[in-house]
């Protein structure tokens, strides 16, 4: 097969990296892998393993963007892709239009991947449009027939995220340099139960109840109880970043938390936190930090809803507590923390699960 992923940029991100391992699992499997972006820090690594990438920016939320509808068009009849997979919205649009201008005979076959569960609009229904329209999970399944009822949930397949057991497993324990480094860097930490949050600096993360909950465990006793905040600063963000240190200070908490900013050794120092947390005041489509976590054998409470509940409810039931209780939270920590309570280790949320799954939808498209 000759399969076209289309997506925004190559710079970072969840949907970013599951495009290059898809990429590399079509080249290993002897088809040709082409993606179209506008570039970015990910693009070396995707040509390294085998796929073709063209730089095109079809991710700009403008009228302008829907020029390029014809050269596209142009370009989709020159090249003769099996198959095109839409995986964000602005460039889905023009994809799609320059997909349904193609010979009827001649096209590609159309997928697409609903990722998040976007505002609920007809530019968001594009996600919809494919032949074929993945749903990372239960949660974004439901998303799909509750609000965007025409849409025909026989060509819907449901396949979840995944990651590879290789990498995330009980087992991992980071190098003794890391811990070395991390110990000089950090050295407030030394002692503490670690209590991490992995998320960038949006409201949406729920930092806000994270500092409550701290402020919390502290009075109930748990004295060495330290929070770790892990996520980059968006310089559009600012004014959030400085109302949650204003927030530090005024719970008097400048010893009990630290901000790293964005890195890049994520699934070290989740090995190394006591528990994680996932407080997002809003449901996820999925939650692959919290698998990851959960993966490396650290107990997670989450708030329970969306994709999260799904995999807290395979591997870790007794961390759900209700959206936004903090109270449900603090007993909840405090129980995992005197228990050490671990999650299972066997889970079905394998890379390898979810890329032959995706193969499995190109080829009940394709004669």
């Amino acid at each position: 097969m000759k399969v076209l992923q289309v997506l925004p940029s190559l710079q970072s991100g969840g949907v970013e990296r599951g495009t290059l391992e898809l990429a590399q699992y079509l080249s290993a499997e002897g088809h040709e892998s082409w993606v179209m972006s506008a570039g970015g820090s990910m693009v070396k690594q995707l040509e390294q393993e085998g796929s073709q990438h063209i730089e095109w920016d079809l991710g700009k939320k403008s009228p302008f963007t829907f020029l390029q509808v014809t050269k596209v068009r142009a370009w989709l009849r020159a090249q003769s892709f099996d198959v095109i997979h839409l995986r964000s919205r602005m460039p889905a649009w023009v994809v799609y239009l320059a997909w349904k201008g193609l010979p009827g005979e001649s096209r590609p076959r159309l997928v697409s991947t609903v990722h998040g569960l976007y505002s609920v609009s007809a530019y968001s229904k594009i996600m919809c449009v494919g032949e074929r329209v993945i749903a990372v999970s239960r949660a974004a399944k439901t998303y799909i027939s509750h609000n965007y009822p025409s849409v025909d949930l026989g060509k819907v397949r449901t396949i979840p995220r995944g990651i590879d057991p290789a990498e995330y497993h009980n087992r991992y324990t980071p190098s003794s340099d890391w811990c070395e480094s991390w110990r000089r860097e950090y050295p407030e930490l030394v002692g503490k139960t670690i209590i991490t949050l992995p998320g960038r600096l949006t409201r949406l993360k729920g930092h806000t109840d994270f500092l409550a909950t701290l402020v919390e465990l502290k009075r109930q006793g748990v004295e060495k109880a330290h929070g770790l905040v892990v996520g980059g600063i968006d310089p559009k963000r600012k004014a959030y970043y400085d109302a949650l240190q204003q927030q530090v200070l005024d719970l008097g908490l400048q010893a009990d938390i630290t901000f790293t900013g964005a890195r890049s050794d994520l699934r070290d120092i989740m090995a190394v936190s006591d528990v994680c947390v996932s407080f997002s005041t809003q449901p996820e489509s999925f939650g692959r930090t919290v698998l990851e976590a959960l993966a490396l054998g650290r107990p997670v409470v989450a708030y329970d809803h969306g994709g999260v509940s799904e995999i807290m409810e395979t591997l870790f039931p007794k961390g759900l507590v209700p959206l936004c209780d903090q109270a449900a939270a603090v007993k909840a920590l405090m129980r995992v923390l005197a228990s050490g309570s671990k999650p299972k280790t066997e889970h079905p949320f394998t890379k390898q699960a979810m890329l032959t799954a995706t193969l499995g939808v190109y080829r009940e498209l394709l004669p």
